[in-house]
């Protein structure tokens, strides 16, 4: 398992230090795990209140599924950790991602009475796993934020079942989450769901008033 951690560690402070150069994960926002261990299930997590542009390997721990730090310095994890862990049960991803980006709080806000945001017609949604073509139509479910983790957990939990070929969804006023089959997958689908989040805000910016 250590040369597992090593390897997936330096992935997630690298794909961290990407996201805050492109004002994702800006302060000491965002957060980002990855399975290290199916059984038992240990996950490699960011710990909570470090600057992600200036996050060094040693500072991820490892948690178990209850949520418990098992290895690490920090004293804990995101305080997300919760809604990581029923993604990956739920979700079956072995990796976990949350951005805290512009147009993703925008959008999950101006979208928030609908539900949900669809995307379709772009090329770039072929960068989502399993899809083929640009004609397919995405969409985002957007739940209410909430200082209760569990509360919270259990919408996601919620939504996962109702639609579990989705790709992410937004936090109202709050950013993106998304996951993948690994670390490299999910940081694509970070990539590409954000595109598609600022080309859709962009186009609404320049058609108002046309």
């Amino acid at each position: 398992m250590n040369k597992r951690f090593e390897q997936i560690t330096a992935q997630l402070v690298s794909a961290a230090e990407s996201f805050y150069r492109r004002g994702w994960m800006l302060g000491t926002s965002g957060n980002l795990s990855a399975v290290i261990n199916e059984q038992p299930l240990h996950l490699a997590m960011t710990p909570s209140g470090v600057d992600k542009g200036a996050m060094g390997a040693e500072q991820i721990l490892i948690i178990d599924e209850h949520n418990r730090v098992i290895s690490g310095h920090a004293s804990k994890p995101s305080d997300e950790a919760p809604l990581h862990l029923r993604i990956v049960k739920d979700a079956g991803a072995a990796a976990v991602f949350h951005t805290h980006s512009v147009w993703s709080t925008m959008l999950s806000d101006l979208y928030s009475s609908d539900g949900g945001l669809a995307i379709e017609g772009y090329e770039m949604l072929k960068g989502l796993a399993g899809v083929k073509t640009h004609e397919h139509r995405e969409w985002f479910p957007i739940l209410e934020n909430s200082q209760d983790m569990s509360t919270l957990a259990e919408s996601v939990g919620g939504i996962l079942k109702e639609r579990a070929n989705t790709h992410g969804f937004l936090l109202r006023r709050h950013g993106l989450y998304t996951w993948g089959a690994d670390v490299t997958q999910a940081k694509r689908h970070i990539e590409i769901i954000e595109f598609l989040l600022e080309t859709t805000g962009r186009t609404l910016l320049a058609t108002k008033g046309h």
